[in-house]
């Protein structure tokens, strides 16, 4: 990733890889390979002050490690704000493996990245993400203990991270509507996944008037017909008459393009980091009068679910707290009415505050 040419004329404290780090002010970094089976894969743990770190596994076919890396710093810093704010005695962590999923996944790789995850000794615990599912979880659960979201145990997290974007959303749409039904409300949901379809099917109970778009068309055409959806395109997501936009794909669907073209009073959706660039885009959000639900807030209902995996709770108290993200984001959203702060920098600051509240607390005497 970077060349070391003279030891004696480097500081190694300048490359990019620890540059990028102390950006994000991570703890460590584990660089993964493995040529017998191909697997190519980073670690990342942002913060431990509150538990463990706990975040999930994707996979996906970067261009670069440069843009593997990025993606996981961003994406370990996003769980431990999310561990956070949930209040959950987490922190944050995350994992990708290089690749396709569809072609490149095997027994072999997903057991080795284990023996990976192992090696840290419970400072990271792993659960399924983009391009990992439960079946990959059993394998990496074969050489480490450091694993959730298991078949027989917490499961898949998506009702559970589906049902707190719902509430949120609901939560969104009472500040800026004056009441949190959804009934009648125009809703663009990008990404008909397994997050995605369990988001589309409250609403229609709820009778949304919905709008879906996904890169897989069997999954978009069955989500539209089971649930009186309207199919639009992937590009034209973007410029439906809408009330409220719900990213549920991959991130950084918020940026200056996109800006100039939503039509939305209000972005809450399950994708992580859905701003481009943070300070830029969740400013001109804000001054657009859109209400943001920042993502890692909103989406909290997966780690919740694992916690529950973790404590040994019930799948009940999972689903129960998960109802508590309605008043987290209401509480966000006042808040950066109050101070004139974009939500995603008060969001910010709830997760830092506790962080450091709790930090002290374990200080010694």
């Amino acid at each position: 990733m970077f060349e070391v040419k003279n030891i004696e004329d480097t500081n190694l404290f300048e490359n990019p890889v620890v540059a990028q780090m102390s950006k994000y002010n991570h703890e460590q970094l584990l660089f993964c390979n493995d040529n017998a089976t191909g697997l190519k894969a980073i670690i990342a743990v942002h913060n431990t002050v509150l538990g463990p770190a706990l975040g999930g596994t994707r996979m996906w076919a970067y261009n670069n490690e440069m843009e593997a890396l990025t993606d996981v710093l961003r994406l370990s810093r996003g769980m431990t704000y999310k561990n956070s704010i949930s209040g959950l005695n987490l922190g944050g962590g995350k994992a990708v493996i290089i690749g396709d999923a569809r072609t490149m996944k095997s027994e072999a790789l997903m057991r080795r990245f284990g023996k990976f995850v192992n090696s840290l000794a419970g400072k990271y615990i792993t659960a399924e993400d983009v391009g990992i599912g439960t079946a990959d979880m059993v394998y990496v659960n074969m050489e480490t203990n450091h694993v959730v979201g298991l078949p027989g145990k917490s499961g898949d997290p998506s009702p559970v991270t589906a049902h707190g974007v719902y509430v949120g959303m609901k939560a969104c749409a009472k500040e800026q509507f004056g009441s949190d039904s959804l009934t009648g409300k125009k809703i663009a949901v990008q990404g008909v996944g397994h997050v995605g379809e369990y988001l589309v099917a409250a609403l229609a109970k709820e009778n949304a008037e919905i709008y879906v778009t996904d890169i897989h068309e069997p999954s978009l055409k069955r989500v539209a017909e089971k649930y009186g959806a309207h199919i639009v395109g992937l590009n034209d997501i973007y410029d439906i008459d809408m009330d409220i936009y719900a990213p549920c794909a991959l991130g950084a669907t918020v940026n200056e393009d996109t800006l100039s073209r939503l039509k939305c009073s209000i972005i809450a959706g399950a994708a992580n980091n859905q701003l481009q660039i943070e300070d830029v885009h969740g400013r001109l959000v804000m001054e657009k009068g859109i209400i943001y639900a920042p993502d890692f807030a909103l989406n909290a209902g997966g780690v919740i679910n694992c916690y529950s995996e973790v404590k040994g709770l019930s799948a009940e108290w999972a689903m129960t707290k998960a109802e508590e993200i309605y008043q987290t984001i209401g509480n966000i959203v006042k808040r950066s009415k109050l101070e004139n702060i974009p939500t995603y920098q008060i969001a910010n600051k709830m997760a830092e505050e506790r962080i450091t509240a709790i930090g002290n607390v374990k200080l010694p005497l």
